[in-house]
Formats: structure tokens, sequence, C-alpha cells
């Protein structure tokens, strides 16, 4: 199974299809609004607005499973990202990242990129996943790295020839 393959939903509930996405390349992020790495938002934004051109999305994926950083809706997050952050990527479903309801997708994600020592967990908000543009993860990044401990990475996806 591909990360294409996968049954997603929008902020607002309607079925989002990732196999659209073939020949894109992936930043899957776990959300909050109340962490102390939320200000990423900006970043994340920039990102795409920087290489969306190229082929590039970010997904964005509220997550209230550390700390209750997110107790809001997906709806009222989108709202939320809007405003403060001026996101204007896909904002999707808020998910579980760990535990037995975790969704399929960071499944699939954390199975490809485990973390550190070989962890499949999911650590905090905002851990990023990146996807080649044939739905292989190509790597993990922790919620500390910003846009520049990615910017190599994610150039040298972009650089790879669509299949």
């Amino acid at each position: 199974m591909s990360v294409h393959d996968h049954e997603c939903r929008t902020h607002s509930g309607e079925p989002f299809n990732l196999r659209a996405l073939r020949g894109q390349v992936l930043l899957i992020v776990n959300v909050a609004s109340k962490c102390g790495f939320t200000p990423q938002l900006a970043e994340l934004e920039a990102l795409y607005r920087e290489h969306r051109e190229r082929g590039f999305t970010v997904l964005g994926f509220p997550c209230n499973q550390f700390g209750r950083q997110s107790p809001e809706s997906a709806e009222m997050f989108c709202t939320f990202g809007e405003r403060q952050y001026g996101v204007t990527f896909p904002l999707m479903e808020k998910v579980a990242v760990n535990g037995s309801l975790t969704h399929p997708l960071f499944r699939e994600l954390k199975e490809a990129a485990p973390g550190v020592m070989g962890t499949r967990a999911i650590k905090w908000n905002f851990t990023k996943f990146l996807v080649a543009r044939d739905g292989r993860v190509i790597r993990r990044f922790a919620p500390k790295d910003g846009a520049d401990a990615m910017l190599v990475v994610l150039e040298e996806a972009l650089d790879e020839p669509i299949a």
C-alpha cells in the first residue's frame, strides 16, 4: 500500500483523494493550535507557497493527543490556521497518531520512517514526514525541526523526476 492509497477527510469531513497527489512531494504533519511549535505553521505555509508550483503540498492533520494542545474541531483549527498564520495548505481531519485509534496513514508513515532508536511512536506535535512523488516515505523530521532543517532533503525530493 502506498501513502496515496489511504482514505482521508478534509477538515470539513469531505473525502480527500490522496491519489490525486501522486507526482507531488508531500510533507505530512500532525499539527496543534496551543503548542510551542505552533508558529511553525507560518514556516510550513512559506515552504508551501515557495515550492507548490514545483509539485509540493503540505498536509496538516490536527491532533489532540499531546497535552490536549488542539482541543478544537478540525474546522475550528482551519479557521485558526487561516487567521493566525495565513495557512492555505490543506488542513485535514483531526486524527490520532498513536495508540489503538491511530489513523492508518500515520501507522504507515511511522512504520516506514521510525524515530530515534527505531521507535514507532510519535513523540509530540509537529512531527513531519516527507513523502516522495511515488508515495515512498523519505524521512521523518522531529517536532523541533523547522524549515531550514528540511530544505536540503525537500529540494532533493523536488528534483527527482516525476515517474
